[in-house]
């Protein structure tokens, strides 16, 4: 059985209640992408669900293939419409993470070869922000991505 590259969940979420959210926590310390060859530019992240033991920045952002535990950051007790979210999406939650991506920034074609519905992964997006100058592509289709 061969399984679609992309699904649209029947979730949605309010917009001004997400940006809300990211002003509260966007003046904090962001780390950088780990893996510089996706992208061009700049493009940070901010963990919501990390491996349970990771304290140093850049392995809350990294998960590795392996982890099976995961914790929510000290993030979510100052982000409640984000825990809310993740509380209605109806699966396990692995790692959770803010991107951002900066203007004039692109990430690079690239797979993400540890995650397949296969093995009964996948990786959701929830755009909080963004504008008409970014397109989406999945196996060079483009997504529509609106807030929320």
């Amino acid at each position: 059985m061969t399984l679609p590259d992309r699904a649209r969940l029947a979730l949605a979420f309010d917009p001004a209640r997400l940006q809300a959210d990211l002003a509260a926590v966007e003046a904090m310390t962001w780390t950088d992408h780990f893996v510089r060859q996706n992208y061009e530019g700049q493009w940070d992240v901010l963990p919501l669900r990390h491996q349970a033991g990771a304290t140093h920045p850049i392995m809350q952002a990294y998960t590795p293939p392996e982890a099976t535990d995961f914790v929510d950051a000290a993030i979510l007790d100052r982000t409640p419409y984000f825990r809310s979210v993740l509380a209605a999406i109806p699966c396990p939650l692995k790692a959770v993470r803010l991107m951002r991506l900066t203007p004039g920034s692109r990430i690079k074609e690239h797979a993400d070869h540890d995650l397949a519905a296969d093995w009964g992964q996948a990786r959701l997006h929830i755009p909080i922000t963004t504008n008409p100058g970014v397109t989406f592509l999945i196996n060079r289709v483009p997504v529509a991505m609106a807030p929320g």
